[in-house]
């Protein structure tokens, strides 16, 4: 055994240390349980590799995504495993960085912009595909509302994500590898129909986004409702209603 991996701290328990990171308790859903369980499993092949790495190839692999879709044809069904790809990058990422001890704000960060970053391919591999363009500029805002409003949240003191909405990171992964599958599949359209898959789709995520903007709306509301400003920002007087430091 090398000083290397005798020095290096225990892995933390990946439902706990998820949970303490994101500030949500969600030992209770078997469904995140079991994909935790298994990027976790995936992260011991790579624990070498620097989290900041994997965030940046998960990009990566996203805007290989578009480029396979905008192929088109058969093409686009090599989109598929780039799409369910960047899904188990952004998973991994924080695996390795709890598994090797190396959770860190700067991290963090990098991860939610690397996270962003990928949202943003997943719209315009639904572009390429042939969603109209207002219908993807809608998702990008709806996306980005998202975060925003529950970092905001957060900046200003909530500990939680504010609950796990229906439109998360794994809702929009979905969706879009459905459309570059029936795309490569049927190009023709969705059965029965012949509506475009990229459009179909798109709508089904703007669906999910708006209830999702209300999940977190609630959540947010049921955080910060009745809670006195602080002093966040270290200029020794309590914030201001309206004040915008972001």
């Amino acid at each position: 055994m090398t000083d290397g991996q005798r020095n290096r701290p225990e892995p933390e328990d990946p439902v706990a240390g998820w949970s303490r990171l994101h500030g949500e308790d969600v030992s209770g859903n078997r469904l995140v349980v079991g994909w935790l369980g298994l990027v976790h499993a995936l992260a011991r092949r790579v624990d070498r590799v620097h989290p900041d790495v994997l965030s940046v190839v998960g990009v990566a692999v996203a805007a290989g995504a578009v480029a396979a879709a905008a192929a088109g044809g058969p093409w686009a069904l090599l989109a598929v495993p780039l799409v369910v790809g960047n899904g188990v990058l952004d998973g991994l990422d924080g695996a390795v960085a709890l598994r090797t001890g190396r959770a860190r704000p700067l991290g963090a960060v990098v991860d939610a912009v690397a996270d962003r970053l990928a949202d943003l391919c997943l719209v315009l591999v639904l572009l390429v595909l042939g969603a109209p363009g207002w219908l993807c500029a809608g998702l990008g805002a709806a996306l980005l509302l998202h975060e925003y409003a529950r970092a905001r949240a957060q900046g200003v003191g909530m500990t939680s994500a504010g609950g796990v909405t229906v439109a998360e990171r794994p809702t929009r992964l979905v969706v879009v590898a459905i459309a570059c599958a029936g795309a490569g599949v049927a190009p023709g359209g969705t059965p029965g129909t012949a509506w475009n898959w990229a459009e179909v789709s798109g709508l089904v995520w703007a669906g999910c986004a708006v209830v999702g903007l209300a999940q977190l709306a609630i959540g947010i509301r049921r955080e910060l409702a009745g809670r006195p400003w602080a002093d966040t920002g270290g200029s020794g007087r309590a914030d201001q209603a309206g004040d915008d430091r972001g």
